[in-house]
């Protein structure tokens, strides 16, 4: 079934993904999608809180079954199909920070949040996770990420339909999963990398689980990772945070 054939629309829920976990070890077939109106524990990377304010954004889960391991990929074709949604809706191209952000400028518009479930030696699921500012003003914001988060009406200087965002994220993500499955994974790098914010040769900081790193930024790999060349060695990352990047 295509992404997006099936969608279940709720008013509320503590996370979209929870909800699309339940409804995968249920057997809910791929493809199928939950939309919530807000989420009251929204969550994004390394279980940080995602504020979801109540019909302001774009709070959805995908509930996809893949044949092969490559999960890693999938937070990147989300984020290449996210660029290509908000390119047909409002014109403008929008950045990607590996390996899940949304970035406008320097501001975060939108997150990829993604969870997999595995069953013996196989993948049984995996939910795919997005979250897009859609209609914040500034104040709709917490104070404490006012600085560092924006929205498609604030880029855009006027209110949004996020319908006409959802009817073109639908064909958006249908295209990009069709490649992952086709294996393009080489191809799938390559553009993901056409629309990062990070150049290749930038001199970059990660947040690992066992400390930072400091190298330089040498691309995406086809399996998903970032490869940094650090002391001449070049080293794969599937689980870092950008935390600076050298001027």
């Amino acid at each position: 079934m295509e992404i997006g054939a099936k969608i279940n629309r709720i008013k509320s829920c503590s996370s979209t993904n929870d909800i699309a976990k339940e409804m995968a070890l249920s057997g809910e077939e791929e493809g199928t999608v939950v939309i919530s109106d807000e989420q009251t524990k929204g969550r994004g990377m390394k279980g940080r809180k995602w504020y979801s304010a109540r019909k302001k954004g774009i709070y959805l889960s995908v509930i996809l079954r893949p044949p092969h391991f490559n999960i890693s990929l999938l937070p990147l074709i989300a984020g290449l199909a996210v660029t290509d949604a908000v390119f047909d809706s409002i014109g403008l191209r929008i950045k990607l920070r590996w390996p899940n952000d949304l970035i406008w400028g320097k501001k975060k518009l939108g997150g990829i949040l993604c969870e997999g479930g595995f069953l013996g030696d196989r993948i049984n699921y995996a939910i795919l996770g997005i979250g897009l500012n859609v209609n914040h003003g500034r104040g709709d914001f917490p104070e404490e990420i006012r600085h560092e988060a924006t929205s498609l009406k604030l880029i855009s200087k006027e209110d949004m339909d996020e319908n006409i965002v959802l009817q073109n994220l639908w064909p958006a993500l249908n295209h990009w999963y069709s490649r992952f499955l086709q294996d393009e994974k080489d191809k799938i790098a390559c553009h993901f990398q056409e629309n990062s914010i990070l150049p290749l040769g930038k001199e970059i900081t990660l947040v690992t689980e066992s400390g930072e790193v400091s190298g330089i930024y040498r691309g995406i790999h086809s399996q998903g990772s970032l490869i940094l060349e650090s002391r001449g060695k070049r080293k794969s990352f599937f689980s870092a945070e950008i935390k600076t990047m050298k001027k």
